[in-house]
């Protein structure tokens, strides 16, 4: 049995000198006279001399752009800072590159569901379709810097969309068809979109969701949008497009064809959003999260290239809805000239193997999943070596923090030489700020090291450098994907109060870590109350908001402890009206509610009935507190007492924490 920090891979001679993180130090000697011995020389650089570094990947990579910058930075203050002020990008453009060199027949994108068998698109197929679609927005009236919203699963019309409205400029945004319409309306209403992509529906673990309800409820209360296309999932040869002024995508892809050099890419300023992503806070509406075409450019070229490793002869493959920011590292995957797999549907249906069939049959390179999918597969039996002809030289995992038996699972199941890597960031980086590194060894239960451009530390709650020890995930310096800003965030203070007000200047990123003397990363989970569902974020008012459908409860509290091995323990706590029985059929109506208002991720593990939840003095729900006695905190260090306004309150929980059989209490060093 491996323990935490145990040695269990290390890279080949050949491996390290093949790996584009060493070609690109090899460039870096050769053109900036930069002789760099390891890794973490190189990453020390890379943050000391800031511009420099992304200066150089910049060259690197040869982005284009319509005009020059006029300096990489402009302040390393946060936030507010100005990367690459001057440039004029187009995201779209830097993906479809690869379509000029890409042999006839060249496959861009692998894709499948329930219901199809793995089908492919070659590079020269995908620019066409995004040509015609994106000059066809444009005879609707679409501008750079309109809101383009999708309501669609991750199939190939979604990426070939989100794709179209880049190379016109105008802003993507995305929620998975599982989602319910408040959940769906609470993230688009907020930027206003002018068109929607709808489907009719979508499999999963063998029945089909019709989702035409939810488009007519979605179309009714999203007052400006000007047009509707509805890609017909359940219903591939329907005719009509659900709602009266909607489209079918068939209609929009009798556009003519446009020749590659015909086509006229909107180059944007260095602050013209790229897309919206919506990551939930504990208050209020989820956070809409702007980031720049450039930012994006930049931090995506470095990581699909340099931390994953991917090539123009590789094939990528990370099991994500289009609700989840992976997808659209997935779809940035393009960038390296790597192809990617598409897949619809339930990761175990028919069966446990359907991801693993999917990589045999689509040639995967590398491979990704979440954390909780891994002890998923830990836990059926299913060693994929076994029965599948498998080409994974490399692995992504995350979503949560990974252990040792994981680690230990895949190299004893799947592939004993093989760079398996678990990754960390989050949906407002869209990136990962603790990384692979292919020049370094795999140790048990770490992430290999913190990522290049990445100022980041572990800090105590006093702001003093930890080492060995777990703290708070710091970063003291800016990054290219860091949010331009939250939409309709006046004067930016839900920004700053997100990350910057409790060590002002820098970002406190609401994870644990520990970074051990060598370098190695581990992640503890969330140290705010946002809910980590399956590597979702979900925000406490979510869960909060759809229970006031639930005529029973007068209150309630949620939290989500990320646990050992990948797992998650989501428990509820409800306070009941006078004469109220928390029953099977009262749990039932509860988890109805969040399922059908919010989404199946809102629905908890556990139902419990308690007296009263605790409040701090300011009126705050204490889940913090709570988590962190779940998670097994002492209480002296979980929370002040003379900080609640009902201090019998934590009595329950400090119990519940105690004596609790529900779930396993993961090891925490304090």
């Amino acid at each position: 049995m491996l323990n935490e920090g145990d040695l269990i891979w290390t890279p080949s001679a050949a491996f390290v000198q093949g790996s584009r993180m060493a070609r690109y130090m090899a460039w870096l000697r050769e053109t900036r006279s930069l002789d760099f011995g390891d890794y973490e020389s190189l990453r020390r650089w890379s943050v000391d001399h800031m511009e420099d570094f992304w200066g150089s990947l910049w060259d690197y990579f040869g982005v284009k752009s319509a005009s020059p910058y006029k300096q990489v930075l402009d302040t390393r203050s946060m936030p507010g800072c100005k990367w690459f002020e001057g440039s004029r990008v187009n995201y779209a453009e830097h993906v479809l590159r690869q379509e000029a060199e890409a042999a006839p027949g060249q496959v861009a994108i692998h894709y499948a569901n329930e219901q199809s068998p793995l089908a492919t698109i070659s590079w020269h197929e995908l620019g066409r379709r995004v040509r015609i679609v994106a000059t066809e927005l444009r005879k609707m009236g679409l501008k750079p810097g309109d809101c383009v919203v999708s309501y669609l699963p991750n199939i190939p019309e979604t990426v070939v969309a989100f794709l179209a409205c880049a190379s016109i400029g105008a802003i993507w945004s995305s929620s998975a068809p599982e989602f319910g319409v408040k959940t769906v309306i609470d993230r688009f209403a907020q930027i206003q979109p002018q068109l929607m992509f709808v489907c009719d529906g979508y499999h999963f673990n063998g029945k089909a969701f019709s989702r035409e309800d939810e488009v007519r409820a979605l179309t009714e209360q999203l007052p400006t949008l000007r047009h509707v296309v509805c890609v017909p999932v359940l219903k591939a040869d329907r005719q009509d497009a659900i709602v009266n002024q909607g489209m079918l995508w068939s209609a929009l892809m009798k556009g003519p064809d446009i020749a590659r050099d015909d086509f006229p890419y909107e180059h944007v300023p260095y602050d013209h959003p790229l897309w919206v992503l919506f990551s939930s806070g504990t208050t209020g509406l989820p956070k809409a999260i702007a980031q720049s075409h450039v930012g994006i450019i930049m931090e995506h070229y470095k990581l699909v290239c340099l931390h994953m490793g991917l090539r123009p002869d590789s094939v990528m493959f990370f099991y994500s809805t289009t609700g989840w920011m992976m997808w659209n590292v997935v779809v940035s995957s393009l960038l390296s000239g790597a192809a990617v797999v598409l897949y619809d549907g339930s990761p175990v249906h028919p069966d446990n193997g359907r991801l693993w069939q999917l990589s045999q049959d689509a040639g995967v390179t590398y491979f990704g999943a979440s954390a909780s999918y891994l002890q998923l597969m830990r836990r059926s039996g299913l060693v994929p070596k076994d029965r599948y002809k498998l080409k994974i030289e490399a692995t992504l995992t995350g979503g949560s923090p990974v252990g040792p038996d994981l680690f230990e699972w895949f190299y004893e199941n799947v592939e004993q030489d093989c760079w398996f890597s678990s990754q960390s960031g989050g949906t407002e980086t869209c990136s990962c700020l603790v990384s692979a590194v292919p020049l370094l060894p795999v140790h048990a239960g770490e992430i290999q090291a913190r990522a290049l451009g990445i100022d980041l530390h572990a800090w105590s709650d006093d702001g003093r450098e930890l080492t060995d020890e777990v703290g708070e995930l710091v970063l003291t310096g800016p990054f290219p994907s860091m949010p331009l800003y939250f939409w309709n965030d006046v004067g930016g203070r839900r920004y700053h109060e997100s990350y910057f007000d409790v060590f002002p200047g820098a970002w406190r990123h609401g994870d644990f870590i520990k970074i051990n003397a060598r370098g190695g990363c581990l992640i503890y989970g969330r140290s705010d109350s946002t809910l980590n569902r399956f590597g979702v974020r979900i925000g406490t008012a979510e869960v909060y908001q759809a229970l006031e459908g639930v005529p029973e409860l007068s209150d309630s509290l949620v939290v989500c402890c990320e646990l050992d091995g990948g797992q998650f323990f989501m428990p509820l706590f409800v306070v009941l009206k006078p004469g109220i029985v928390l029953d099977d059929a009262l749990r039932s109506r509860i988890n109805a509610q969040l399922r059908d208002a919010a989404s199946p991720r809102h629905v908890p593990d556990k139902i419990y009935a308690i007296d009263a939840v605790p409040y701090t003095l300011t009126g705050k729900k204490m889940e913090v507190p709570v988590r962190k006695l779940l998670l097994g905190w002492p209480m002296e260090k979980a929370a002040s007492r003379d900080a609640m306004a009902n201090q019998s309150a934590i009595e329950y929980f400090i119990r519940f924490a105690r004596e609790s059989r529900d779930y396993p209490r993961p090891q925490l060093t304090h």
